[in-house]
């Protein structure tokens, strides 16, 4: 009896080693539409990150603006009809903003650069006098604002790298998408910033 239970468990192991188990995964074939669409699907993703951290950071210097403008109301001799005028143009912005497809025609990117520039101009000027300190609240805003407003190009540049990333992938992948089925059919090129030459 002693010997019948090692002599049993020694069986069992070796049974136990025997018995295959297929736990790897198969690998995907890099060139199936599978495959394709889930790279591209990673690539949208970085896009997408790219286009939501510029909005987010545009949207915070409009809000910064604001609170700016509400700032400067409150100082005795204001100008509130100025004031209120720059306000509705700040307001306006997000209206006017170009979004992913749109952004195709550089004017409307230019129109609504030139909008921007021409509230925060007039923004700076009160906020900044020359003559006189301005408010410590108002200052550190309008710092803000313009930290936001220098980091506007470097946005644009890493938006257009995703997207150009975007833009290759579906010119050498076409085939593959194209059998995806679905949206992966009817792919478009995403629009840059950079202007073609």
């Amino acid at each position: 009896m002693k010997l019948l239970l090692p002599m049993t468990l020694l069986v069992l192991l070796s049974n136990l080693n025997s018995c295959k188990t297929d736990r790897s995964t198969k690998a995907v074939d890099p060139t199936s539409p599978a495959a394709a669409k889930a790279q591209l699907d990673v690539l949208r993703d970085s896009v997408d990150a790219r286009w939501t951290k510029m909005t987010a950071s545009d949207d915070a210097k409009i809000k910064s603006t604001d609170q700016v403008l509400r700032a400067l109301e409150k100082q005795p001799g204001a100008d509130k009809a100025q004031l209120k005028a720059l306000a509705r143009a700040n307001d306006q912005l997000k209206n006017r903003r170009y979004d992913q497809q749109t952004m195709s025609a550089s004017d409307k990117i230019d129109a609504y650069d030139a909008a921007q520039d021409s509230v925060l101009k007039a923004v700076y000027n009160l906020a900044m006098p020359a003559a006189g300190q301005p408010d410590a609240t108002v200052q550190q805003l309008t710092n803000d604002i313009q930290t936001a407003d220098g980091q506007v190009i470097g946005f644009r540049v890493n938006y257009d790298r995703a997207a150009k990333q975007f833009n290759n992938y579906i010119q050498l992948h076409q085939d593959a998408l194209s059998k995806a089925g679905g949206k992966y059919t009817q792919l478009q090129p995403l629009p840059l910033f950079e202007l073609k030459e």
